[in-house]
């Protein structure tokens, strides 16, 4: 990434393209003075005063208090976001801030300052939203998730915000570099995988739409864990992702509200009341959420459980006070720690209290905001429910959140005295519900003990709930019991336990899947039954992905490449880019799209470089004011038109990336094939594992044939207490020793874990990828959204007709995709007619190699017996059948390396991937969950920027 100059014309990145101003200018030609801004001066002389009259001499009339409030206005503090103005509040926030100078400020300062700075223009549009909100009243969405994957916020909030080109010069003039100062920050690890990062590619599209939504989840004090791997196996450590504190987030104690926990119930003639609860405060965090340049700003609000003053104190006689003062962290370790379980149920107390802490708090703050209308104020306007559903939309992102259906039920019935079939209705008119997962193992079902202890009333709720849900089944199919038991909320048995889903179905208005085909598995067969009672009750959402993150934030120098084809509209209307479709034999899109993915000297050569790091230092020099005098570019001549485009090539600089963290060289020109999402049995990476093996033994075999070379990357984190998936990286991590280390196989193959995955991780690996294997079991993943970021990003898929790869098939072309394997009905045959693995081991020679290789020890000399579990899995008791599609699978890489051999055509099968991503964007997933569910219309009404006067 070059210099640039202020004044020089952007590219879509936001990244000026040269910098024709040395680093040492002190000022910007052409710049507008502040002061000759109106509104923006930050202290007028006395003579332009609002207290003093125009007349010389004159005094005016005084001013009221509240006239005098007027001048605290938002507008006076605006930055205008100029290159000189970014470098003035950077000193100012490391100086006042952070209280640090130049001698002593470390790396860390530098980022902060930036960061604090950033948010600086942050704050002003993030007031004029909420403002604009309390005017014009509208609808609100409330996005209840105990998952935020939202990674990190500085790139993304100067992208959203058009300040990166600013910022990038800014820090270059004072010697850093905005690179380095943007790997400083933490990610925010509030999520465990798709589901989390979902909800925060969500809250970046309803912002840019412009839609009137907030995202409410837990504050959590340890993010999902960092994973290092000791010896090949998986070692969790804390994520003690706010040890430096959070530049982002704003603490509102005045909006602290209590939340109830045990007790009993006590029915009176008023109705029922809740006594002798353990009380526990949620303290507000909040985080603006930018849209892209459109000046709304949002907010993800996010609780934190405080004790309150008085906790505990009264078991305690004078001599336990400080037992007593310590026994505050059973109340606050409600939102110590993210549960690291990604699809499975585990059933611990903590959890529960975590679930229904963010749904009392939620819902508090939901009915406060809905009873008062004026901007700061907190006095009650609205008195009636009856409009409720008319301005609320609750979203439940999967069941962890039902509890917000008994939960409003209570407020409604026990607090606002509401009739109970109107609270019942308003309650089903409000809340709607998203299915993530077909896996039985995944779905909630908590224990009706734990209920009757912890939640006592809302027992009580559910109960009737419950009843009068079966008496409309029992009016509508008389006699039918063994349907009554398969719809009720309470299961029978040994252990009664609620079944949230089906909580949430019945609470609902709305009830979605996120795929087409995982929509109708769940209508045909995990809520089949409910469908068929309500059919227009279920819909389709398919998921999407944010292209501002996952593009033009990490993948700039495609989108660059593509905005120089058909504009830039595609970044908030991503179906543009089927413009691209009639570029796909354009010889210079070809060339341009290849030389993003890869370096290329000139057409048909690839430089392979024995050193990475070098090699990115040689080509991507800092412009230097002696050369830019001289009018050249390093490296690449004095042809202009030879420079590179905004970025490194993405595989060379990520091959650089592994040389530095993992001590590990890759040829750059290699495949690179990567799989990378959370390790699951259904997700397959054992799949991976036997044709990674037999790649490897054909290499053997055969070792003076013409191998595509194929650099094979996992990455993933296992749940702590995943047996099987723990095994899985410790294979992986075990081929990758073998195959690493045999001279026969040298580059040809390579083997690599991807430690400690994570958003930051994606946004290298992705747009370097080659190849995306999406290859879990047909029926089993509900959707995936890696999938559709390495599409975006230029990767070819392999993969089955499973959640959104189905859809991707049918946009692209299944010709433009590597499909293979079973599909739902030939899985569904199978398991009628009965899988039995030892068919295929018996019958398939390579698989059988494969197979007693990882059984002999051959990955584990030391410990023979070491993946002992594993073979007995996969011959067994496979669930996910990877023997019966491993034939077509192997067959299917081998078309991967045929085409990968003619770079053209597989670049055109690029393109037209690229040009039919549109459809998986959020902004389409948001305005359909808009306009189908929440019944609101996205807004590109642009609220005034800060500088501006609002009306």
């Amino acid at each position: 990434m070059g210099p640039v100059s202020p004044g020089a014309p952007a590219s879509p990145t936001g990244r000026a393209q040269a910098r024709p101003v040395p680093a040492g200018v002190a000022a910007v030609p052409g710049r507008q003075s502040r002061r000759s801004i109106p509104g923006a001066h930050v202290c007028s002389p006395p003579s332009s005063s609002p207290s003093f009259s125009s007349s010389a001499g004159a005094m005016a009339k005084p001013l009221t208090d509240s006239e005098k409030r007027k001048q605290i206005s938002v507008r006076g503090i605006a930055g205008l976001g100029d290159v000189a103005e970014v470098r003035k509040s950077f000193n100012r926030h490391l100086h006042f801030t952070l209280v640090k100078d130049r001698n002593v400020a470390t790396p860390r300062d530098y980022f902060f300052a930036l960061a604090h700075t950033v948010r600086d223009h942050l704050v002003g549009r993030w007031i004029r939203t909420q403002q604009h909100y309390y005017e014009r009243d509208p609808k609100r969405i409330y996005y209840l998730s105990l998952e935020f994957y939202m990674g990190r916020t500085l790139q993304n909030t100067m992208v959203n915000l058009g300040l990166q080109g600013a910022c990038d010069e800014a820090v270059y003039q004072l010697g850093l570099d905005l690179e380095e100062l943007e790997e400083i920050e933490e990610d925010a690890g509030l999520g465990n995988g798709g589901l989390g990062r979902l909800a925060a590619c969500f809250l970046d599209s309803m912002a840019t739409l412009g839609l009137a939504a907030y995202g409410y989840g837990i504050r959590y004090e340890f993010g999902i864990f960092n994973q290092k791997i000791v010896n090949g196996w998986q070692v969790e450590e804390a994520d003690d992702w706010l040890r430096y504190g959070n530049p982002w987030e704003k603490a509102r104690p005045e909006y602290m509200l209590p939340v109830h926990f045990y007790g009993r119930v006590e029915d009176t003639p008023e109705g029922a009341r809740w006594l002798d609860t353990q009380v526990v405060l949620a303290m507000p965090y909040d985080t603006p959420v930018p849209g892209y340049r459109s000046n709304t700003v949002n907010t993800m609000r996010l609780w934190s459980a405080k004790a309150p003053d008085d906790f505990k104190l009264h078991d305690f006689n004078v001599g336990g006070y400080i037992e007593a003062v310590l026994d505050r962290n059973l109340a606050e370790n409600i939102s110590r720690v993210l549960y690291p379980n990604d699809n499975f149920f585990e059933g611990k107390e903590l959890r529960l209290k975590q679930e229904y802490f963010v749904v009392a708090a939620t819902l508090q703050d939901i009915v406060r905001r809905f009873k008062s209308s004026k901007f700061g104020c907190r006095d009650p306007v609205r008195t009636s429910f009856e409009t409720f559903p008319d301005k609320v939309a609750i979203q439940l992102n999967d069941t962890h959140p039902a509890l917000a259906i008994p939960e409003l039920m209570r407020i409604l019935v026990d607090v606002e005295k509401v009739d109970w079939d109107k609270a019942w209705e308003i309650t089903k008119k409000t809340c709607a519900y998203t299915n993530h997962t077909v896996l039985p193992e995944a779905l909630e079902r908590w224990p009706v003990s734990m209920f009757e202890k912890l939640l006592p009333r809302h027992l009580q709720i559910i109960y009737a709930l419950n009843q009068r849900h079966l008496d409309h089944v029992a009016a509508l199919f008389p006699g039918d019991v063994d349907r009554l038991r398969r719809m009720s909320v309470i299961e029978e048995g040994d252990c009664k336990r609620i079944n949230m889903a089906h909580l949430c179905v019945i609470g609902s208005h709305a009830v979605n899947g996120v795929a087409r085909i995982h929509s109708e598995i769940v209508k045909q067969s995990v809520f089949k039954d409910f469908h068929e009672l309500e059919p227009e009750k279920f819909q389709n959402k398919t998921n999407g992905i944010t292209p501002r993150r996952w593009l033009l934030l990490c993948n700039p120098g495609l989108a660059d490449t593509i905005a120089e084809k058909i504009g830039e509209g595609f970044l908030t209307d991503l179906s543009q880019l089927r413009s691209l479709l009639p570029f796909v034999r354009d010889e210079a899109l070809i060339r341009d799209v290849a030389k993003v993915k890869q370096v290329v000297v000139r057409p048909g050569f690839l430089v392979v470089h024995a050193d990475p790091r070098a090699a990115l230092a040689s080509l991507r020099p800092r412009f230097c004011s002696e050369n830019l005098s001289r009018g050249e570019h390093p490296g690449m001549g004095s042809d202009p038109a030879s420079v590179p485009c905004s970025c490194p090539e993405n595989k060379l600089k990520f091959s650089a990336f592994l040389e530095k963290e993992y001590k590990v060289k890759i040829n750059p020109a290699s495949m690179f094939d990567v799989h990378v999402k959370r390790i699951h049995e259904y997700k397959r990476q054992l799949l991976n594992c036997l044709h990674v093996i037999t790649l490897y033994n054909r290499i053997k075999k055969d070792p003076g044939k013409d191998f595509v070379p194929r650099t094979v990357m996992i990455g993933g984190k296992a749940a702590p207490g995943y047996h099987m998936a723990k095994m899985i990286i410790k294979l992986v991590t075990s081929i990758g020793d073998v195959v690493n280390h045999d001279p026969v196989v040298g580059d040809r193959l390579k083997v690599i874990f991807l430690e400690n995955y994570r958003v930051s991780l994606a946004e290298k690996v992705i747009p370097a990828a080659d190849l995306s294997q999406q290859i879990s079991t047909a029926g089993t993943e509900a959707s995936g959204t890696g999938n559709m970021k390495f599409m975006l990003n230029g990767a070819l898929t392999i993969g089955t007709m499973d959640g959104a790869n189905v859809e991707m098939a049918e946009e692209a072309g299944a010709e433009n995709l590597f499909i293979f394997g079973l599909q739902v009905d030939d899985v569904e045959a199978l398991d009628r007619k009965g899988y039995n693995a030892k068919e295929y081991y018996d019958r398939l020679p390579e698989l059988r190699q494969a197979v007693d290789q990882v059984s002999s020890g051959f990955f584990s000399p030391k410990d023979p017996d070491c993946f002992k579990d594993v073979v007995n899995m996969l011959l067994n008791h496979d669930r996910f059948k990877v023997f019966a599609d491993y034939e077509a699978y192997v067959a299917c890489q081998a078309q991967v390396d045929q085409l990968y051999r003619d770079p053209k055509e597989w670049t055109k099968k690029v393109i037209r991937n690229i040009a039919c991503a549109g459809k998986f964007s959020s902004d389409r997933t948001i305005t359909e969950y808009a306009r189908d569910i929440w019944g609101v219309e996205p807004s590109d009404l642009q609220i005034p920027p800060p500088n501006l006067p609002r009306d």
